[in-house]
């Protein structure tokens, strides 16, 4: 009587084939993890932009003199060599809280870096009081982490100017803000550009820029976001702050209307 069984030869196939099948399960998985670890921290990045930006936007759309004296500043600043931008107005995108409040509410939006993870961290001060100095006071909140750099530009209905308004007034004569329409009023439209670390999970570069040195792997590019956020109030401001008419008696000219975020 015969029993029936595989060949040696069969065997080898056999297992041959199941071996080849594991490794290419193996390295699909593996693949997929990879993905993974990648696609997570840049998903996380690109949440925190669309918040960032909703935040900022929301506020500019609603913004209004800070005073007489101040009325929107916006000034270039560095930190190191990060660039550093520092926005400070007034905005009616606020619901009140506690008594005596309205709807108003003192902004500043800046970067600094967080003491214990060392990387720079977006932040919003918000003063919901008439204050005496309206660039101090209130408190301040996180709004994002892990960014290599933050500007803002502002554009008046003609031209895109990189800083608005009068940090000293007493140091400028009638004449240049005639001159110079970023020193008074609201601008028209303020671009918002962030610069976020691709990798945040890792410790950023002082800058985008940096460069590496030969024993350092190269860092990756950063992901840089952009929008524009339309002033609503803008025309009135700028209608107040010009008058009806200029010092030649001609009337000042209207701005362009902006398009909405991009």
């Amino acid at each position: 009587m015969k029993t029936k069984g595989f060949t040696l030869i069969e065997v080898m196939i056999s297992a041959t084939l199941m071996a080849i099948i594991i490794v290419t399960a193996y390295l699909c998985l593996h693949a997929a993890i990879s993905s993974q670890k990648i696609i997570e921290p840049r998903a996380t990045v690109f949440q925190n932009a669309r918040v960032a930006m909703a935040l900022m936007t929301a506020d500019l759309r609603c913004a209004c003199p800070l005073s007489p004296d101040s009325q929107f500043l916006g000034m270039r600043r560095m930190i190191g060599t990060t660039q550093a931008d520092n926005l400070d107005f007034a905005t009616h995108n606020y619901t009140p809280r506690r008594p005596r409040e309205g709807d108003y509410c003192q902004v500043s939006f800046y970067l600094d870096k967080d003491p214990e993870s060392g990387q720079f961290a977006l932040y919003r001060r918000r003063n919901p009081t008439i204050a005496l100095d309206p660039l101090s006071g209130g408190a301040r909140e996180e709004i994002a982490r892990g960014l290599l750099g933050l500007r803002f530009d502002y554009y008046d209905g003609y031209d895109w100017y990189d800083s608005w308004g009068e940090v000293d007034r007493r140091s400028k004569d009638q004449n240049s803000r005639r001159e110079r329409y970023n020193l008074s009023g609201l601008p028209q439209a303020v671009r918002i550009t962030l610069w976020f670390d691709s990798n945040p999970q890792t410790k950023p570069a002082e800058t985008a820029g940096q460069t590496q040195s030969s024993e350092t792997p190269a860092a990756e590019p950063p992901l840089v976001f952009q929008t524009v956020a339309r002033l609503n109030l803008a025309p009135a401001s700028q209608n107040a702050a010009a008058g009806p008419s200029d010092a030649t008696g001609q009337t000042a000219p209207s701005s362009p209307t902006v398009g909405g975020p991009q």
